[in-house]
């Protein structure tokens, strides 16, 4: 007998191998292989009982995990011809490492014995009380307690007063409370639980566009939802775009149905992954909550995805494997048989047009919960109301701040730009401090103290003297980031509680948690973010939502920039007023009349996303179109731009021998990011109709070319989301 295996590797195909005497396989499991002079692990793709594979390799052993459903592998082959991404490496996203398997290690905790220390301290008192009722502690609670270091505790333990006794294993799964913990739904609501929910009990494939405006209840309408996949026995999957929105969703779940979702992504400890994974293999674990690699996770029973604020760019995968997960996870609920909901307050156009043109159902939301308004939008028009020199908040923004606060509300600033400043330059004889490794300058970030890149993570400490002319104090940071508007609030509200919210400080999830539990209780009064506080908070005291920069992402060579600016600035003002007290938006720009300040300014949406879909029909830009790129990168530019014009060359020639359909073929030429991470980069750019399979073409296209030399690599992106 011989099996077909995937190994999670760059590989198209599966490798043959020959099955032992008295082995029993089937598609799906996991079984170690011998692969040159080593061992590695592999996915059985298939078995062929009639064939000999006398001259194969052997398989040695078959793993202990359990296998991958058979819906799932279906879905993995599917994304692999999609992507164009090789099948060992879609495969590799689903597949756990049979050798490097974390099982839970033993937990142990200390119990008093009831005898004495030889010499008794203060501190050896206080660790003794700490422990008195029989009860069993970890080493490190019983340490804090007691306020000494876990020394005192290891000496008592040498001295027979504590002893050691194992724990209770941690459940791999909660239990959850079906009974209605949330608030009453109003009509509007209920209608639309109702829809969701009756969709998830006829079971079968249908995609939902869910669509509200900010505040209106999206997230307890399609908990609903997944309150009836429960009932019925089913799991449940919830995609979201940013780890960063996790700590406050997991509160809104526990609080509607009693226990806490698992958990995945690239945050969580790998044991704990590992533990979750095999939870939702054997149908433990109900619901998951997670980033988009959550959706390759072996579900025994899925009944429901989830994909909320489905139109975020974060749902994009932009190396290895490059998907959407929002389009992927619409493929899964195909494969698996289950309704999808895509939810957001600012829907894609590609969702948008999906629905109106009947391929997705739509369920909208139209007003706030509780009868809540929406928040006036003011524009300040920057080109009258200027800021003082070296100032980027305008005297009318700063009056409207120092309102709120005198009202006892809060207030947030928003400037969707990280560090102090994006660009250091020499006063004294213009230099630029620019990353060594990529098209990009370096952003000075003066809680730091330094320069660096966003782009690979370069780092320079910021020099006191110019490094070009040696010139002193002749540094300027030009432009503002977060870290500098948070400087000019402090000077102009210094009696204030403030907080800056950035995903560049550390402290990972947990602080975050801790501080936008804060804002939410009212501890700050003044909350100064980038894009981490744009979307799926809600902060009930919060009235008044400023943008510093509403022109920042209107000038781009993206297709997509007036819709991604008109998502963006729609949610970060979303965010005032969804407590009591009515809110308002302010938005600082220098182009007040442009279509994107004005649609907002107007509430008039569907002529602005009306306006949008007929440039996209009119370009053939997705979805009217397909679109895709070719990226050829290697550390030699002749390298990438010789491949790069040999791709070109292939695909010109496959369409005038009609091997190929006729596309349009833009390129090779620089990225605006022509150098990253030490490559240098050339682009090709695909465009075809609807009906053509650009896939297909680009398959001929690498084939007719060959395989890239002087090592270069090619990357194909279908669907591409960044044009940097």
């Amino acid at each position: 007998m011989i099996a077909d295996i995937v190994l999670p590797l760059a590989l198209d195909a599966p490798y043959s191998y020959r099955v032992p005497e008295g082995m029993t396989l089937q598609p799906g499991q996991t079984v170690h292989v011998p692969l040159g002079s080593r061992e590695t692990f592999g996915l059985v793709w298939s078995v062929d009982g009639k064939a000999s594979g006398e001259n194969l390799k052997a398989i040695r052993a078959l793993s202990a995990l359990p296998p991958l459903p058979e819906k799932l592998m279906t879905f993995l082959q599917r994304v692999s011809a999609y992507t164009l991404a090789p099948l060992g490496l879609v495969a590799r996203m689903a597949m756990r490492d049979p050798d490097a398997e974390a099982h839970e290690a033993p937990r142990f905790g200390l119990r008093a014995t009831g005898a004495q220390p030889r010499r008794l301290t203060p501190t050896r008192a206080r660790v003794m009380a700490a422990a008195l009722g029989g009860l069993t502690h970890r080493r490190k609670d019983l340490a804090e307690a007691a306020g000494c270091s876990t020394g005192v505790i290891d000496a008592l333990m040498d001295e027979g007063v504590f002893e050691m006794v194992p724990l209770p294993s941690l459940a791999r799964a909660a239990s959850f409370d079906l009974a209605s913990r949330g608030p009453r739904l109003n009509a509007q609501q209920r209608a639309a639980a109702d829809e969701l929910s009756g969709l998830v009990k006829t079971g079968g494939f249908a995609p939902v566009l869910l669509e509200g405006v900010t505040g209106s209840g999206k997230t307890e309408v399609y908990f609903e939802a997944v309150a009836t996949a429960l009932e019925a026995g089913r799991q449940a999957l919830i995609l979201l775009p940013e780890i960063s929105l996790t700590p406050e969703f997991v509160a809104r779940f526990e609080a509607r149905f009693g226990g806490a979702p698992g958990l995945w992504h690239s945050g969580i400890a790998s044991t704990r992954r590992d533990r979750l994974w095999h939870a939702v293999a054997e149908g433990e674990a109900k619901v998951v909550v997670g980033a988009r690699s959550a959706l390759f996770l072996p579900f025994s029973s899925l009944g429901l995805i989830v994909v909320d604020e489905e139109h975020e760019a974060a749902f994009k995968q932009d190396d290895v494997v490059r998907y959407h997960a929002r389009d992927m996870a619409v493929l899964r609920g195909q494969c698996e048989g289950c309704p999808v909901i895509l939810s957001s307050a600012t829907p894609s156009i590609e969702s948008r047009v999906n629905a109106e043109q009947g391929r997705y159902r739509h369920v909208k939301l139209e007003s706030r919960a509780a009868g809540r308004a929406l928040p006036d939008l003011l524009p300040i028009d920057l080109t009258k109301d200027a800021p003082p020199r070296g100032a980027y908040l305008s005297p009318k923004l700063i009056g409207m701040i120092g309102e709120t606060l005198s009202r006892g509300e809060q207030a947030m600033v928003f400037l969707n730009r990280r560090g102090y400043a994006p660009l250091t330059l020499c006063r004294a004889c213009g230099h630029r401090w620019q990353c060594p490794n990529c098209d990009a300058w370096l952003v000075e970030h003066r809680f730091r103290r330094a320069l660096i890149c966003h782009h690979c993570g370069h780092t320079e400490r910021r020099p006191i003297a110019c490094t070009e002319c040696g010139a002193e104090e002749s540094l300027t940071a030009c432009g503002p980031g977060v870290e500098r508007v948070a400087e000019e609030i402090a000077a102009a509200f210094p009696d204030h509680r403030r907080i800056v919210l950035s995903s560049d400080f550390p402290g990972g999830t947990e602080r975050l948690k801790r501080e936008l539990q804060a804002v939410a209780d009212g501890e700050f009064d003044l909350v100064i973010g980038t894009q981490l506080i744009a979307k799926g908070h809600n902060f009930p005291k919060l009235t008044l939502a400023a943008v510093v920069d509403a022109d920042i992402g209107l000038v781009s060579n993206d297709p997509r920039a007036a819709e991604r600016s008109f998502q963006l600035l729609t949610q970060v003002t979303g965010r005032a007023g969804r407590g009591e007290r009515p809110g308002r938006g302010v938005l600082q720009s220098y182009q007040p009349k442009h279509v994107v300040i004005r649609a907002l300014l107007s509430g008039d949406e569907a002529s602005f996303y009306a306006a949008e879909i007929a440039s996209r029909e009119a370009a053939g830009l997705p979805p009217f179109g397909r679109l895709a790129a070719i990226l050829v990168s290697a550390k030699d530019r002749s390298a990438a731009e010789a491949h790069a014009r040999k791709l070109a060359e292939a695909g010109f020639r496959l369409m005038e021998e009609g091997a190929i359909p006729s596309i349009t073929i833009l390129g090779p030429a620089d990225p605006p990011l022509a150098l990253l991470r030490g490559k240098h980069r050339m682009r090709l750019i695909l465009k075809a109709p609807r009906a053509v399979s650009i896939q297909s073409a680009i398959r001929a296209m690498l084939e007719r070319a060959g395989p890239a030399r002087g090592g270069a690599r090619v990357d194909v992106d279908i669907d591409p989301m960044s044009f940097l």
